[in-house]
């Protein structure tokens, strides 16, 4: 820790986050054959590491609670072999970004980072494209976009509806025959994905949420079927299971 007391730069934690970004990326895209396979679901909870040196990997959290810096979404490798391929890979991708944002503030607090130190870091790092648009190639796609608009490109006002079921229920109820919800539900039809995938919400899938974490989920994506959930008095996601199990360990 008392290398954490040691002054440092917003370019130092910016060439941190360069350097663990880029790992990250690497496993996703040129290596990801390799981290496909490292993700077996067979394994106990693993997470992907993006370090300073450029180099990334697949491993299990640590031991020490609270961890030194910031940990990595935990258990990506259970949802590996029940979603599509680029599906996950954009999962991956956006818990990766999250994490990384995580550290990068992290040694700014402990660093002693003021107002425009934070300000500064974050408009250094939100120059670069997200983990999420180099994997799902959309950064690339926006840049194009930019360029043929003659650098005028307008963003698309065009915002996919998502459902935000009741808090209470526990399997978010179908839209009436109409294909709308009545009152005051059609105003939470708001900005809900799912926690596995990340999707956005369709009237012809079934979800449910988690007791602990109150996150909803496709049940494809996390193996419930409507019968099923309806003996299920208290349903916690795989993520919220495997942090338990760890406990009572």
């Amino acid at each position: 820790m008392d290398a954490l007391r040691v002054p440092r730069s917003v370019e130092q934690v910016f060439a941190d986050f360069k350097c663990r970004r880029a790992a990250l990326i690497k496993a996703l895209t040129t290596d990801m054959h390799k981290f496909y396979q490292e993700c077996d679901p067979e394994k106990e909870n693993l997470c992907l590491y993006g370090l300073p040196n450029e180099k990334w990997e697949v491993n299990l959290p640590v031991e020490e609670v609270p961890p030194e810096i910031p940990e990595p979404a935990l258990g990506i490798n259970f949802a590996r072999d029940g979603m599509q391929e680029k599906d996950w890979l954009s999962l991956v991708a956006v818990h990766s970004d999250s994490w990384l944002l995580s550290v990068a503030f992290y040694f700014g607090a402990h660093f002693g980072f003021g107002k425009n130190d934070r300000k500064r870091l974050f408009q250094m790092i939100n120059e670069l494209p997200t983990v999420f648009e180099v994997v799902t190639g959309s950064a690339k796609q926006s840049k194009d976009s930019a360029r043929s608009n003659g650098n005028k490109s307008k963003p698309n006002g065009n915002k996919s509806r998502t459902f935000e079921p009741h808090p209470k229920a526990k399997v978010a109820p179908p839209p009436n025959e109409a294909g709308e919800s009545d009152g005051d539900e059609a105003e939470e039809e708001q900005g809900t994905t799912c926690g596995a995938c990340g999707d956005d919400y369709a009237a012809d899938e079934f979800w449910i949420c988690c007791d602990v974490c109150e996150r909803w989920f496709h049940g494809k994506c996390v193996k419930i079927t409507p019968a099923k959930a309806e003996h299920i008095k208290q349903y916690k996601c795989p993520t919220c299971s495997s942090k338990r199990a760890r406990v009572q360990i």
